[in-house]
């Protein structure tokens, strides 16, 4: 691969929040130099949960840097010393309130390649049922929306889903469910 013949000269990283932003001037195969910059994050996880009546699992919220609300699958960061999988089941146990009787690992994703190295594993939670009340954190305002799977379909259709994660995790789902 071509990258592999890269090499950075210099590279400089700045903590921006919850963001570390790196730029890596980098010496191409062909000998110019190119600054690249990308974010760096934690892992994160993103959860299809399907009710035992066929129902999807989702969210509402408001999404600041769109400055509007958004439908998206139960999904976050996973913490230090956090598998996968545990990421996964608190984060639809906080924002949802809902558990699940099975899991499955749908593989990972990385959103945007090219800008951050983001890596995103998705779960299909099955016979997920509601067990306790959302414990979200202070500035999160969730409200929770419970679809059969053929509306959640025109939602995609419509474009009124437009969550990455979430369809990179309907695909993956539909993938193994049709093979």
């Amino acid at each position: 691969m071509a990258n592999s013949e890269w090499k950075i000269n210099h590279s400089s990283t700045t903590q921006i929040d919850r963001f570390k932003i790196t730029i890596d001037e980098v010496l191409l195969a062909n000998e110019q130099t190119q600054n690249f910059s990308y974010i760096e994050f934690h892992d994160g996880v993103c959860i299809l949960a399907i009710t035992d009546d066929n129902k999807v699992v989702m969210l509402k919220q408001y999404r600041h840097p769109l400055h509007s609300t958004e439908l998206e699958f139960p999904a976050g960061m996973i913490e230090e010393d956090e598998e996968p999988l545990q990421a996964a089941k608190r984060e639809l146990l906080e924002e949802t309130g809902y558990q699940a009787e099975e899991w499955q690992s749908l593989d990972y994703f990385y959103p945007s390649p090219g800008s951050t190295t983001e890596k995103i594993h998705l779960y299909l939670a099955s016979k997920a049922t509601k067990v306790a009340d959302q414990f979200l954190d202070e500035l999160e305002n969730i409200e929770v929306e419970v679809v059969s799977i053929e509306d959640f379909c025109k939602l995609v259709e419509q474009g009124t889903f437009r969550h990455g994660a979430g369809l990179a995790c309907w695909a993956k789902y539909l993938s193994m469910t049709f093979n």
